[in-house]
């Protein structure tokens, strides 16, 4: 019975995934999302990347897709455990948890946390 641990490679990548998504998250929330000049342009009117990514990203947190995609990623890792679900789960859950979907997003990782314990899917 082999459990679904990742190689040292993959913990590489994985802190490559993870790192990366939660630097862009503290970016689009600390100087994107709270800063009330950006804010203020944005709803002047201003056509930028920016101000495209700050809309998208809080209509995504207003509705909790940030929680519910790293939730249901994860189970999917939880059932079935691969390096792509869980990065991708990862990656999810980190920017859920710094923009402000805290809580199914945490539920997330501790998911990942158990799905370590699973046993290595047999190969077909």
């Amino acid at each position: 019975m082999k459990l679904f641990l990742p190689s040292a490679r993959a913990v590489n990548v994985l802190l490559i995934v993870g790192f990366s998504a939660l630097g862009y998250a503290l970016y689009l929330r600390y100087l994107a999302i709270e800063q009330s000049t950006v804010g203020l342009a944005c709803g002047a009117g201003l056509n930028t990347w920016l101000c495209f990514s700050r809309a998208i990203a809080t209509t995504l947190f207003q509705n909790s897709v940030f929680g519910i995609a790293a939730l249901l990623v994860a189970g999917g890792n939880l059932l079935r455990p691969s390096l792509v679900l869980f990065a991708v789960a990862l990656a999810i859950a980190c920017v859920g948890v710094v923009l402000y979907n805290v809580v199914l997003s945490s539920l997330a990782i501790g998911l990942l946390i158990l799905s370590l314990s699973r046993r290595e899917p047999e190969p077909e």
